[in-house]
């Protein structure tokens, strides 16, 4: 636990304890009392109302549109189901950037939408919320659906047979197992949405404005850190109070329920009923999901020649120091060093946490480990440039920063992933093994590495995905000449004009193949002990 609690105590707790602060304290006294001014402005009143009903619009609606999928992948079998799991899952690993681009070439100004019929949705909270179903589907349908599948469907038709009615059965028997899976899910989506910035910050334009979004904009655009200091403590206690009922219902899930291989419980469509829900599932996945990301493809193409991607290779001096197809390349380095350290660091915490004799405090900290994923990662960005700027960890000019800022998101996914499989491998194997006289790490290499190999990859593949699309950290400390592509994306979204617009919507294509291809490889590695995230 040494190297993961100095990792986080160094490049988490100590950066965004250092801009609350540097925005609370005056003179070194404490201005505890500007907690209840800020809050009480009407303006900041409005972005606490607007963050926590869109939050609560999207998680339903991302429920009602999810859990007839969740259904249909966990009990039917249909051709294409794994391809059509994979393309549902696409959304999710996208950096929210990119989730913006794809509903601003649908929805936005000569979007389809507009083309079509003249109708923009762009700037309107009809926006946001379908782009946050967009970009949450997959957590219900992988949550909930991963859990249906292992349901044992004989149960409810026993219930059927001793006299209940079909929606007596399903309601007493399959939602009651469902309801913590079901209330994680939403747990999930409320946190993403509660805490979402990119997505925002292209769709809602000036008139919409998260926390996150407000943080930022106190920080970058107004200079005021007191207000920005303010709700990022408002943001914690909110994320803290969300991740403590997560972890309690998390914790009946896994305790709960009598499981069974996933595999016996899919069939084939039965009846018109269930055909016409798979066909009005594979219709709202091709309109929600699909539609978006191939108008982000054709709007990248409209450039004879492929322009706007040819355009990428040249400098204009203005937005870039460098040719933006150099963010490419700038990002791919950057993720894999950022993989490197979310694998040792998240490694080295599922391997603590997995022992039997954890004690109570190393538990916690497993809790502790998702903050990352909650707090402003705008405040996180900006805390460093405050509390790094010393020696000896004066990193203000290393390239490192931002790999550092990418790793503390990418690491909770590590843990989450290599925990169930770690925790499943028979410490009597361990044991054995170190009779006969085998060191710890001759046990670790030759017992625990063969049966963890694949989870680690998986792990690795998703904390690269992650690194990858990192925005609201590293919008602050990406330098001008080594912008990543989301920060790129953002940059060129931000300047009037065809071109930009183009080349950004070509930015996008690129990063979302990137993932994409990521999340293919993921699949193919992907096993039913390593969970679903």
């Amino acid at each position: 636990m040494a190297l993961p609690v100095a990792f986080f105590a160094l490049f988490f707790a100590w950066p965004v304890a250092a801009i609350v602060a540097r925005g609370l304290k005056v003179d070194g006294a404490w201005q505890l009392g500007r907690i209840a001014n800020v809050v009480a402005q009407p303006d900041i009143r409005h972005v606490l109302w607007f963050t926590t009903w869109q939050a609560l619009a999207s998680t339903a609606l991302t429920l009602l549109l999810a859990l007839p999928a969740a259904y249909v992948f966990a009990r039917l079998d249909f051709p294409g189901k794994q391809v059509l799991r994979a393309v549902v899952t696409v959304p999710f690993v996208l950096p929210t950037v990119v989730a913006g681009s794809a509903f601003l070439a649908l929805v936005g100004h000569d979007g389809l939408l507009d083309e079509l019929w003249g109708v923009r949705l762009d700037t309107t909270v009809w926006a946001i919320l379908l782009a946050h179903v967009f970009f949450n589907y997959a957590v219900v349908v992988r949550t909930v659906g991963g859990l249906w599948s292992q349901l044992d469907p004989r149960q409810e038709e026993a219930a059927r047979m001793l006299g209940a009615s079909p929606l007596g059965a399903w309601r007493k028997v399959t939602l009651a197992a469902l309801a913590p899976a079901v209330a994680a899910a939403a747990l999930m989506v409320f946190l993403f949405t509660f805490t979402s910035f990119g997505i925002v910050q292209i769709l809602g334009g000036p008139t919409f404005s998260t926390l996150e979004v407000e943080i930022y904009r106190q920080t970058s655009e107004v200079f005021d850190l007191s207000t920005a200091a303010v709700l990022t403590l408002v943001q914690f206690v909110a994320v803290g109070a969300i991740l403590a009922v997560h972890a309690w219902t998390v914790r009946r899930r896994e305790t709960a329920l009598r499981l069974v291989d996933p595999r016996a419980t899919a069939r084939r469509p039965r009846g018109a009923g269930q055909w016409a829900l798979l066909a009005g599932v594979l219709v709202t996945i091709a309109l929600l999901l699909v539609l978006p990301l191939a108008v982000l493809v054709r709007r990248s193409l409209d450039a004879p020649g492929l322009g706007y991607y040819r355009a990428l290779t040249n400098s204009d001096g203005g937005t870039f120091l460098v040719a933006p197809v150099h963010a490419v390349w700038t990002s791919l380095q950057y993720a894999v060093a950022a993989t490197a350290i979310a694998v040792v660091i998240g490694g080295l915490a599922a391997a603590a946490l997995a022992r039997r004799d954890a004690g109570r405090l190393v538990r916690g900290f497993d809790a502790l480990l998702m903050l990352p994923l909650g707090v402003s990662a705008v405040t996180v960005g900006f805390g460093f440039l405050i509390a790094l700027d010393k020696p000896p960890l004066d990193l203000r000019q290393s390239w490192i920063l931002v790999p550092l800022a990418q790793a503390l998101v990418g690491a909770p996914f590590v843990v989450r992933t290599m925990l169930p499989v770690l925790r499943a491998v028979d410490v009597r194997l361990r044991e054995a093994a170190a009779v006969l006289g085998a060191s710890p790490w001759r046990v670790w290499r030759e017992v625990d590495l063969p049966m963890v190999g694949r989870a680690l990859l998986v792990a690795a593949g998703f904390a690269f995905a992650v690194s990858l699309g990192e925005f609201g950290a590293t919008v602050f400390i990406a330098r001008p000449d080594n912008p990543t592509l989301p920060v790129a994306v953002a940059r060129l979204l931000s300047r009037p004009g065809d071109l930009n617009y183009g080349q950004a919507m070509a930015l996008s294509t690129i990063l979302m193949v990137v993932c994409a291809a990521a999340l293919l490889i993921l699949e193919r590695l992907r096993t039913d002990r390593t969970g679903e995230f």
